[in-house]
């Protein structure tokens, strides 16, 4: 059964919490051009490991980033990602949108102007207190340091 974002006719509320989920990391990866292969390998990763996708398959991230890419060939279609993001995920999912989106910004090792400014997009538009996306971003870099 396909899932509901390869039907979606890119109406806001879309997506399941998951695939807005998903949605945010696609959105992080492709901030500042192309998706990069490591990005796309820790996608894959948190998608396999972690337990708010116990039950999503790592093949429908394909799905929901053909579905990311056609909705931002729109004009308004950052914005309308945003909105189905705040209207699916509930308050407790935000941190968790926030923390991918982060995981998926260092997965590459350094974190462009591009990217930094659609984390704060991010964080404005998901409603997350300042110091709760600090230390969210904190934690994320520290598991990237390299020695």
């Amino acid at each position: 059964m396909p899932s509901r974002a390869a039907t979606a006719e890119f109406q806001v509320s879309s997506f399941t919490a998951q695939e807005a989920l998903v949605c945010a990391m696609v959105l992080m990866s492709v901030a500042d051009g192309p998706m990069s292969d490591p990005e796309l390998a820790m996608m894959s990763r948190m998608v396999q490991d972690l337990p708010v996708f116990a039950d999503f398959h790592s093949t429908d991230i394909e799905t929901v980033t053909d579905t990311v890419a056609k909705l931002l060939g729109r004009t308004d279609g950052l914005d309308r990602a945003m909105t189905m993001l705040c209207d699916t995920l509930p308050m407790r999912l935000r941190e968790t949108a926030y923390l991918l989106a982060c995981e998926v910004c260092a997965a590459d090792g350094d974190a462009t102007q591009e990217e930094l400014r659609f984390l704060q997009d991010l964080r404005i538009g998901l409603d997350l207190d300042r110091l709760i996306a600090g230390a969210i971003e904190r934690a994320a870099k520290a598991r990237f340091q390299i020695i």
